[in-house]
């Protein structure tokens, strides 16, 4: 151990380290990540990369972007965790902030994704019966196939994904599930007057990157509100810029009823998550029905928002908008076999592979390593590419070209 102190590891050693002694719920690339900066990582033997998953899109605004990095050290040296038992000097200036921004009457603050799409549930459940009068334990919230909204327990109740939901049951009741992009399966499943919510991913992340059709978003938004029925977005992995807008939602001009952050909200260097809606929802929750102890820490409040100024004040929106066009006419223009289909919004995009030779989207994904960018296949087929939002044309033009290699590679 002393040694171990002394010596740095070698990327063997870690990811022995990693397999003995952590639990094994994940299947990294083998690479050992030491530094990171802006759309780059580097790994423990020096060796730069392209970080074209940013930490699923938590790291929109680069990695350890310095005004962020600053907010976190100058609050780190006078106050971190005080729990909600006391008020802080951080928290109602963030609350404020944040509301305005996306425009919603109150925020209740968590620390990820998964706990605040468990904030949404509850928050869902608990207007359904105080505002639309349904009696108590029978509220149900819709949700879709193919749906990735965290790995909780009950989550996973309302997943598809054999890999996440297999073998941990009994699940928790309470959801429809109604297949994706169907607005007519939607308006069938809204005949349940014991409906509450629909919780729905602008575009499918974890399944693939699935972009819905044109007005698919508003007119279930119509929808919900003929029925009464809360429109619940999470935006985990699509808000903050990752599309080409401020929010995936904003493509169509849907302002949902239960908004849900987490990822960029703090660029990758904290845990934080929101949850907003209007005072007609919001104030469903009472003192002591919800919260945690973390959730609303003054560090987390100062980080959150230097992150979000860094979108603005860079243009990241803007960014992701048009070099987005550029990387799917790239990828669409690369002549490989293995390519089947490119889609995306943004910078939030993905490829289908056709396995060749028996190589697969993981093969692929080693090779894309050792050529120096970093990406994670999905459901076997797809690898998604999600870079940070501060990469530049002539990065995105190099990026693609190590991709064209790669592929091509494969012949």
């Amino acid at each position: 151990m002393e040694t171990m102190t002394r010596n740095k590891l070698s990327a063997k050693a870690t990811i022995e380290l990693e397999n003995k002694y952590g639990a094994h719920n994940y299947h990294p690339i083998p690479v050992v990540i030491e530094r990171g900066e802006g759309v780059y990582v580097w790994d423990v033997d020096g060796k730069r990369y392209f970080d074209f998953l940013a930490s699923y899109s938590a790291i929109n605004q680069g990695h350890c972007h310095p005004k962020i990095i600053a907010a976190l050290i100058e609050q780190a040296q006078k106050l971190t965790l005080t729990s909600r038992a006391f008020y802080n000097d951080s928290l109602g200036v963030y609350e404020k902030y944040i509301a305005n921004y996306f425009g919603y009457d109150k925020v209740l603050p968590m620390n990820t994704g998964a706990e605040g799409v468990e904030t949404a549930i509850k928050l869902t459940r608990k207007w359904g019966y105080e505002k639309k009068g349904i009696t108590g334990n029978h509220a149900k919230i819709i949700v879709c196939e193919g749906n990735f909204h965290g790995r909780t327990i009950s989550v996973i109740s309302a997943s598809t994904d054999t890999e996440s939901n297999g073998s941990f049951g009994p699940y928790t009741p309470g959801f429809i599930i109604i297949p994706y992009n169907d607005t007519r399966a939607l308006a069938e499943a809204l005949k349940d007057k014991t409906v509450a919510g629909f919780l729905v991913e602008p575009i499918q992340g974890e399944a693939g990157v699935i972009v819905p059709d044109a007005g698919y978003l508003s007119d279930c938004f119509d929808l919900c509100k003929a029925a009464n029925v809360l429109f619940i977005a999470d935006e985990v992995q699509t808000g903050i810029a990752r599309t080409g807008k401020r929010l995936a939602c904003d493509h169509e001009q849907v302002r949902p009823d239960v908004l849900i952050l987490g990822k960029a909200l703090s660029g990758g260097v904290y845990p934080v998550s929101a949850v907003l809606a209007d005072d007609e929802v919001m104030m469903c929750i009472q003192p002591g029905q919800h919260g945690s102890t973390y959730g609303g820490n003054p560090l987390a409040c100062k980080v959150a928002i230097a992150a979000i100024k860094v979108v603005d004040e860079e243009h990241l929106a803007e960014n992701a908008e048009r070099l987005g066009v550029i990387l799917r006419k790239g990828l669409k223009d690369i002549k490989s076999d293995m390519i089947t289909l490119v889609r995306g919004k943004g910078l939030f995009n993905a490829i289908v592979i056709k396995p060749k030779n028996g190589k697969t989207a993981w093969d692929v994904c080693l090779a894309l390593k050792e050529n120096g960018l970093l990406a994670k296949q999905t459901h076997n087929d797809i690898i998604r590419f999600a870079p940070p939002l501060v990469i530049t044309e002539e990065q995105i033009i190099e990026c693609v070209g190590i991709i064209r290699k790669t592929l091509l590679s494969f012949s």
